[in-house]
């Protein structure tokens, strides 16, 4: 519950947790803070994941690590009749720009490079912002949340390309294209991160405001 002024900026927050009162993660039912299970649906009632971060971190590190072959490894193998091409992420890019398919190109970079490392940026800052503080209003940091877990799953349209190229493009001895080992790293890496997010406790968020005593900087 926020109180508002006439400009429209929160002033304060009063969480469930102030009202002795936890939400179920799973279907948004409010119970009384005594509850353990949640009546509506049966998913375990907890106020604050004490360990979400630790887990953060843990699923953050390993998908950054699938990251780096996925970018230096070959995505896509071409072969055709008289040679055969191994194309990265980039390299498939600069390539299709080459030849003037420059939307396309565009949105492959996009949605593998900017993607994937503004993700990581985000789910990093959410994390250390809940012990080292930050400038960005809680509201804001909360909004940066839900768009991180809303786009992680289109960071998936690269190997959704490879599998389509992969099964349409089988001519036999003439020409076949073929997955890459970097498809399984970028799947690998789009996965961890995923759930690198959706392991994040967004209500820690707000916690800050009981440990700065304001409900926070809206810039």
């Amino acid at each position: 519950m926020v109180c508002m002024e006439l400009t429209g900026k929160p002033q304060n927050t009063v969480s469930a947790k102030d009202l002795n009162l936890v939400a179920c993660t799973r279907c948004a039912k409010v119970w009384p803070v005594s509850a353990s299970i949640c009546g509506r649906c049966g998913h375990k009632l907890v106020s604050r994941d004490t360990h979400s971060l630790s887990r953060v971190w843990a699923l953050w590190v390993i998908g950054f690590m699938c990251y780096i072959p996925a970018n230096i490894f070959p995505m896509l193998k071409t072969r055709t009749l008289f040679q055969e091409d191994d194309s990265t992420i980039i390299g498939g890019a600069v390539e299709l720009a080459h030849y003037g398919n420059f939307g396309i190109a565009a949105i492959i970079i996009f949605a593998s490079v900017f993607i994937p490392l503004g993700k990581f940026w985000a789910v990093a800052y959410l994390a250390i912002s809940i012990n080292a503080g930050s400038r960005i209003s809680m509201r804001r940091r909360q909004m940066m949340y839900e768009v991180v877990e809303y786009i992680g799953r289109w960071s998936m349209i690269d190997i959704f390309v490879v599998a389509i190229m992969s099964a349409l493009v089988q001519l036999k001895a003439l020409a076949s294209i073929n997955p890459g080992p970097a498809s399984i790293f970028f799947a690998l890496s789009v996965i961890f991160t995923m759930l690198s997010a959706q392991a994040f406790d967004s209500r820690l968020i707000w916690d800050a405001q009981v440990k700065d005593g304001g409900p926070g900087r809206d810039e």
